[in-house]
């Protein structure tokens, strides 16, 4: 009979063995073993354990999936915002972003800049924190400031250690990309088609999907993998805070050329010497995070775009899905001076592949109708395969589109994924295009709301048409939908099917319906018993009390975005105080410009939208805020007047620039006419600046205009 020691030796063992075949399976994607091996080595230290419960450990490869399903996901803060990478779709674009790094660091123009290029994983971002090595907790990126903490599902994912195979104290977090392997994907989509379920489009929406299950064994089963490439530690002398990238994997990754003395041993301090990025993945992989390990350190951006060039084609042999490259400044000494915008550090960019394109039949325009009544066309397709997704609907933007682009029903079309995300009618293929009395007639916009046929209108300087109609149902479900979401008032299973419901069978007409539901009338709904009832009722109830914010933005008002109700809000203490309040007391808000207070003031002199608050206010719905008085209110010297944007200003993003000109009481556009005050232009100029200089509008460099917006400061 084995002693103690023996047992505890055998479990060591067996733990060892099963942590470096799941890194060899799930973070190389270069098995040594069979499956059934795996499931055997398992099989052991489960039995072995089960055995011996008093030897079991929280970092076990047994303990990954433990307990009955989570009941929901809690939402919780990022300790650093989790923010976008800016796109470049060509050469020229990353280039000019070599040019602003060295102009923003006062390199000399001959001296190449040190650059890491990663592949750009396309999954789920997430973050993994770590306290003294151990895993704590797993939170998906959500808005960028707030996500949810997903760590029972994190746990569920073999490629994710429980405990780092370095000692690590204190609190560290890493960031990177959940994903789902292609064979892990098709192998998923082969089951479901054989048991009658619809397949998943493409892999990225199958991770994200898994990862918003409940159940942990679900997640197990499914596979997951998970790529890291970012160390957030407040104990790093310059952290590292690039929340949008990902990475990719070779197998002959140059070491950088100041890691070699770096210590990553237990008995130095394991973030010791984090120079640089490559340093940063190398210490990442020491550790036993999975990085994937296609990263190159380039000297220049010349060896950046090389990286680029070699990945456009050599991405589609790859095991999981890649739609680009990121290029990152390597010292992070570096990028503490570049800083970063609003959205984006000006030290990485991501590098997109060429969108791939199909051609298709469009089998017909069909329109949409908004939440605000807007009207828009889209090209319903012949199914056709783009980027790994079966796409049957593209975008049209608008009338005056479908007409410049001359595109008919019946044609056969180009179509792209814009980015790889959104599909769109590139251009009608003319040669295709049948003649004579078989033509496609041009497509003719419907002049009455398709919802309601009530007629449709357009404003003098718009291009979308609009349903006037309030009680158009159309404009109802969309409404409902904004308003249940989750910036907004966060009602968690009021989707779209549960919507449509409401509204076809007469029980919800606006928002304040929602309140007065029963559990009886949301009982005898489709695919809703008594417990999905009482939840939802349960969620609705919780809404009562997100405040004058959330329920200023989720009711939709035209041009009030989440940040200006949260202004308006906090300026007039909630939305009694907003009722009496004028257009030039919102005007005089910093951030708030005079279309959204004009629009606020007439949404809010609607007597119909008067009384929708009135019966939200009955229902118990709160609508106060923190009253936070604006610390200057500027002179609206600019009112009346429009400015146009283009180039890359270097002291400002383009949204702080938007915000100082409505601040001031001015307005951005997008096209330049006549009737434009001035341009605004920045580094790399389009062709907006040549149109200024040929209609004789005033333009501004970023020192005039900066001028310009500080003269009464």
């Amino acid at each position: 009979m084995p002693t103690p020691d023996q047992i505890l030796r055998q479990l060591t063992s067996l733990r060892a063995a099963i942590r470096h075949h799941e890194e060899r399976y799930y973070v190389l994607h270069d098995p040594e073993i069979s499956d059934t091996e795996f499931d055997q080595l398992l099989h052991r230290l489960t039995a072995l354990e089960v055995e011996h419960p008093e030897l079991v450990t929280p970092d076990s490869p047994t303990q990954r999936v433990a307990g009955r399903p989570v009941e929901g996901f809690e939402t919780v803060d990022h300790d650093v915002p989790m923010l976008s990478l800016d796109n470049a779709y060509d050469e020229a674009e990353l280039t000019a972003f070599d040019q602003r790094v060295r102009k923003g660091l006062g390199s000399d123009v001959d001296e190449p800049i040190d650059y890491v290029a990663e592949l750009k994983i396309d999954g789920l971002s997430i973050a993994l924190h770590y306290l003294d090595g151990a895993l704590r907790r797993g939170i998906t990126r959500g808005d960028g400031v707030r996500g949810e903490d997903v760590t029972s599902n994190v746990r569920a994912i073999r490629g994710i250690p429980l405990v780092l195979r370095v000692a690590v104290p204190g609190n560290i977090e890493v960031r990177g990309e959940i994903f789902l392997p292609q064979a892990s994907f098709d192998r998923m989509n082969a089951a479901r088609t054989e048991s009658g379920e619809p397949p998943f489009a493409n892999p990225r929406n199958a991770a994200a999907g898994t990862m918003r299950t409940l159940d942990p064994a679900l997640v197990e089963r499914r596979q997951l993998g998970a790529y890291v490439y970012q160390l957030v530690e407040t104990l790093v002398e310059t952290p590292v805070e690039l929340p949008g990238a990902s990475q990719g994997d070779t197998k002959t990754a140059p070491r950088s050329d100041d890691a070699s003395d770096v210590p990553v041993s237990a008995t130095d301090d394991p973030r010791a010497g984090l120079s640089g990025q490559a340093v940063v993945l190398e210490r990442l992989t020491a550790w036993g995070v999975p990085v994937d390990r296609h990263w190159r350190r380039c000297r220049g951006i010349g060896e950046a775009i090389e990286y680029c060039r070699t990945w456009a084609d050599a991405r589609h042999a790859l095991p999981f899905g890649t739609d680009g490259v990121v290029i990152k400044v390597d010292r992070l000494a570096d990028r503490a001076r570049l800083g970063q915008t609003a959205k984006f550090p000006r030290w990485a960019m991501a590098f997109k592949f060429p969108a791939e394109q199909a051609t298709t039949r469009l089998l017909r325009i069909d329109v949409n109708v908004g939440r605000t009544g807007a009207v828009t066309p889209y090209a319903v397709l012949e199914p056709v395969q783009l980027a790994g997704t079966t796409v049957q609907m593209a975008t049209l933007h608008n009338a005056d589109d479908v007409a410049r682009k001359d595109v008919r029903a019946g044609d056969y079309v180009l179509v792209e994924k814009g980015g790889d995300i959104i599909p769109k009618v590139v251009k009608p293929i003319l040669g295709r295009r049948p003649t004579g009395a078989d033509a496609p007639v041009p497509f003719s916009m419907p002049t009455a709301c398709p919802a309601c046929d009530t007629a449709l209108e357009r404003g003098d300087d718009e291009v979308v048409w609009r349903c006037p109609n309030n009680q158009c149902p159309a404009k109802i479900r969309r409404g409902l939908l904004h308003f249940a979401g989750r910036r907004a008032m966060n009602i968690e299973g009021l989707g779209e099917s549960l919507v449509n419901q409401l509204v076809d069978r007469g029980l919800v007409t606006d928002a304040a319906d929602l309140y007065g539901l029963t559990t009886e009338e949301l009982a005898g709904l489709e695919r809703m018993g008594a417990k999905s009832a009482a939840n939802l009722l349960a969620e609705i109830e919780a809404s009562k009390v997100r405040g004058g914010a959330p329920v200023l933005f989720g009711l939709g008002v035209r041009h009030v975005g989440e940040g200006a109700a949260g202004l308006l809000a906090g300026r007039f203490g909630g939305l009694a105080g907003l009722l009496t309040a004028s257009v030039d007391e919102m005007e005089a808000i910093n951030g708030v410009g005079p279309i959204v207070a004009e629009s606020v003031r007439a949404f809010l002199d609607d007597p119909r939208n008067r009384e929708l608050l009135e019966r939200l206010g009955a229902a118990g719905v709160r609508m106060d805020a923190e009253r936070r008085d604006p610390a200057d209110v500027k002179e609206q010297t600019l009112s009346g007047q429009t400015f146009v944007l283009t180039g890359t200003l270097t002291t400002m993003s383009r949204e702080a620039a938007t915000q100082a000109v409505e601040a001031l009481g001015g307005k951005v556009i997008g096209s330049v006419s006549r009737k434009t005050r001035g341009v605004v232009f920045g580094a790399d100029p389009g062709s907006k600046l040549a149109k200024a200089e040929a209609l004789g509008v005033p333009t501004l460099d970023e020192a005039a205009f900066r001028q310009l917006i500080m003269a009464d400061q």
